[in-house]
């Protein structure tokens, strides 16, 4: 049995999470975290048999690191506290799940570098949807093809981060897949943004356009416009229930405990 730490376990995204290590039959919700529990709170779920369990749930990772055995923490948080999270995990020799986006690969290394203690390895993942993943890579393939490109993203009002994680890392692969095809981006870009609309045009990562919608009713969408004369293509991916999240998280707990330092990309356990 993986032992599991759920961390911002009362967050929306966190209590889902909980619910589902809840019910594999090879991990044990072990506790939650969550820096409103208040003491002595108990996190309820259903196992896979469809008995009702309780994990204490803590209000810091320390108190909970300090206090059960576990092999793997999960931490869906705000990009505020990630790298304070990852640092504490690792610190106690213990790998790391992160699906908090807004943090810098760089900064995770850096965090792991100075914090990594025994064997603990850190896994993150921009977006850990296997249909995400495949938006992203036919992306590549589409952008040897493709002068314009730009990325439209839609997630719920209370994400933290604007532009998406998902959508940073899909403008970063087209930009490198653009670069060595000698490809340059002919679309408008700030120069035709009228007196009082500054920012009409989007975030610009290398020509690559970036555009947020925020709004309720949404769970996480991405689709990538490409243009060149006389043709578009748009490639799309709809998350509509968080259920789409589960087998990327799942995957990424069982492969972390045979990992070494870090490793970006639910890519790298699908392809």
């Amino acid at each position: 049995m993986i032992k599991v730490v759920v961390s911002g376990a009362k967050g929306r995204m966190g209590n889902h999470i909980s619910q589902f290590v809840g019910k594999q039959n090879d991990f044990e919700l072990v506790a939650g975290v969550d820096p409103v529990a208040s003491d002595g709170e108990k996190l309820a779920y259903i196992d896979e048999t469809g008995q009702s369990g309780e994990a204490p749930l803590f209000p810091s990772l320390d108190d909970a690191l300090g206090t059960v055995d576990v092999d793997v923490v999960i931490d869906f948080t705000a990009p505020a506290v990630a790298i304070a999270n990852v640092k504490c995990v690792l610190s106690h020799g213990v790998n790391c799940v992160l699906g908090t986006t807004g943090v810098t690969e760089e900064a995770l290394q850096v965090a792991f570098d100075e914090s990594a203690t025994g064997d603990a390895a850190l896994f993150c993942a921009p977006n850990f949807t296997t249909g995400a993943v495949l938006m992203m890579l036919f992306s590549q393939t589409a952008a040897k093809f493709f002068e314009d490109a730009e990325v439209l993203e839609f997630h719920h009002s209370g994400k933290k981060d604007a532009p998406s994680g998902a959508a940073v890392k899909t403008a970063k692969l087209i930009n490198e897949v653009q670069a060595t095809a000698g490809i340059c981006s002919k679309a408008p870009g700030r120069e035709t943004e009228i007196d009082g609309f500054a920012g009409a045009r989007g975030a610009n990562s290398q020509g690559v356009r970036l555009h947020s919608i925020r709004s309720n009713g949404y769970v996480a969408s991405q689709e990538v416009i490409f243009g060149s004369p006389g043709q578009t293509l748009s490639i799309r991916h709809d998350s509509i229930d968080r259920d789409a999240y589960m087998p990327g998280i799942a995957m990424a707990v069982r492969a972390v405990i045979n990992m070494q330092g870090v490793t970006v990309g639910l890519d790298k356990l699908m392809l």
